[in-house]
């Protein structure tokens, strides 16, 4: 009666809560999120399916079969169930998310892939079953204690690394308040481990056999909601602290954009300054040159405008000077006016001047001459 009440509570609950957790990773995977942050929903929802569905394995053993609780079917496939059930929760565990190092275990599935890790379980576990239920099967001698050994070490392994991983992962999130729980979840796994090795016979010298039976089925009833409360918080904490870091991520990019338009704001504040001196120069050149056209020239000045016009910089200064049958130093003096005239200084005098005398047609005021 027990174990019915214990399996038909575990199929209702789990089978339920797997449907919600694959409706939950259909959800997370056709949005935004990476596929690799979801993959522990995946394996978690597997995990609680593997024990719904086993649950009604066993109620159509015993309720529609009758066999027996120590069948050795019912044995035998609680076994396989088991294991299958301890993969996915390995499997799972890398997606727990936090900043402490990582276990033995995740490493090991990190380091051989999910389809590797699982290939490599199961032929190990595989060779370890098909040895056991050999061994068992026509073996009238053999109890379950000894069928259930198969599974006894790795339900251990996980529950220490299950106890490790949840641990890291609330602390990280500055939710120590859960490590209570986890640890009560580790005790549970210990116990339920603990009534499936300690032989009955042994047990009921001790406690009444009614009672035995009935802390099995509540331990093992307790530790599989206990197991699907934890993960569900977990899940819930890591949905929200995704959005969190989404909307941090959200508020950095648009900082970053922000300090970006000020940045160029401020580059187009100084090109503007700088085009505004440029603008402020041109006017300065322009009201100088309208100052320039306004000066009166001597005849001598004109005609040294003329020859810088006409010969260009084909000639230098003595040459055209020879030209107009002055000397050297007479010829610099009117340069030297002319400049002072025209507010020309610095180098490219000489150019300034001939492009001057070409602008404004003093080619006319040249020395006579037969060529050039």
């Amino acid at each position: 009666m027990l174990s019915t009440i214990e399996h038909t509570i575990t199929a209702i609950v789990c089978l339920i809560t797997a449907i919600v957790i694959q409706r939950i990773f259909v959800r997370e995977r056709s949005g935004d999120a990476a596929e690799d942050s979801i993959k522990g929903i995946k394996w978690f929802g597997l995990a609680i399916f593997t024990w719904g569905f086993g649950a009604i394995l066993n109620l159509l053993f015993i309720e529609v079969f009758n066999w027996s609780v120590t069948h050795k079917m019912v044995i035998y496939t609680g076994v396989m169930i088991s294991l299958a059930n301890s993969l996915f929760i390995l499997l799972s565990l890398p997606s727990i998310e936090h900043s402490k190092k990582r276990s033995f275990i995740v490493k090991l599935v990190k380091r051989f892939g999910t389809r590797e890790f699982i290939g490599l379980y199961s032929g190990v576990m595989g060779m370890i079953s098909f040895v056991f239920i050999t061994a068992s099967y026509n073996n009238e001698g053999s109890s379950n204690n000894f069928i259930w050994l198969i599974d006894i070490p790795i339900s251990i392994f996980v529950a220490l690394s299950l106890l490790y991983e949840l641990n890291s992962a609330f602390s990280s999130r500055k939710m120590k308040f859960m490590l209570l729980p986890t640890f009560a979840l580790f005790v549970l796994i210990l116990f339920a481990v603990s009534h499936r090795i300690i032989p009955q016979d042994r047990a009921l010298e001790i406690i009444d056999q009614q009672f035995w039976a009935m802390v099995g089925s509540i331990t093992a009833i307790s530790f599989k909601f206990l197991f699907i409360l934890l993960f569900s918080i977990l899940l819930y904490s890591w949905k929200f602290l995704s959005e969190k870091e989404h909307h941090e991520s959200l508020a950095k990019e648009l900082n970053l954009e922000n300090s970006k338009l000020k940045l160029r704001l401020g580059r187009l504040e100084l090109s503007n300054e700088s085009h505004l001196d440029t603008i402020s120069s041109m006017k300065k050149e322009l009201s100088a040159f309208k100052k320039n056209q306004k000066v009166n020239f001597s005849d001598r000045q004109k005609e040294v405008l003329g020859n810088l016009a006409y010969f260009g910089v084909d000639k230098s200064y003595a040459e055209i000077a020879s030209t107009m049958n002055i000397s050297l130093e007479g010829f610099q003096t009117h340069i030297y006016q002319i400049k002072k005239l025209l507010n020309i200084s610095g180098s490219g005098g000489k150019e300034q001047l001939i492009t001057f005398a070409l602008e404004n047609n003093f080619s006319s005021f040249a020395t006579p001459h037969d060529n050039k």
